[in-house]
């Protein structure tokens, strides 16, 4: 599966989400985005997801990283995550229990899926 997410910034901190109480990994952070559909670039697939999502328009900027991820179970996530740095409308949680804007350094004290850690510690010390 082709996911691709989106590190949203703005003044200096970073969009998360934290997945609802009653879904896959509940209440584990997250950075929004998802799977990418067939016949969808992953860019494309992040545009709609954003505006599924947070009801934003974004420009989605450069690839910052991807690899793949094996979760226990035999699931196995192909992950491109982007830069997100221009965007319209003020981001509104429509599929999260709650979004906030964390300082890259603070990333690593939330609960975020395991696919995303090794990501979310790079991205605290400034090296993704």
């Amino acid at each position: 599966m082709l996911v691709s997410a989106a590190v949203i910034c703005r003044d200096g901190k970073i969009l998360a989400g934290q997945r609802k109480s009653d879904g896959r990994h509940p209440l584990k952070w997250e950075f929004p985005g998802g799977k990418v559909e067939p016949g969808e670039s992953p860019r494309e697939a992040l545009v709609r997801e954003l505006r599924e999502e947070l009801s934003i328009e974004a420009e989605i900027g450069v690839e910052l990283t991807s690899y793949r991820y094996d979760y226990r179970g035999g699931r196995t996530v192909d992950l491109l995550f982007f830069s997100v740095e221009q965007f319209a409308g003020e981001p509104v949680s429509n599929a999260f229990e709650q979004i906030c804007w964390v300082a890259p350094e603070a990333l690593p004290s939330l609960d975020f899926l395991e696919g995303d850690v090794e990501f979310v510690q790079r991205l605290a010390r400034g090296r993704f």
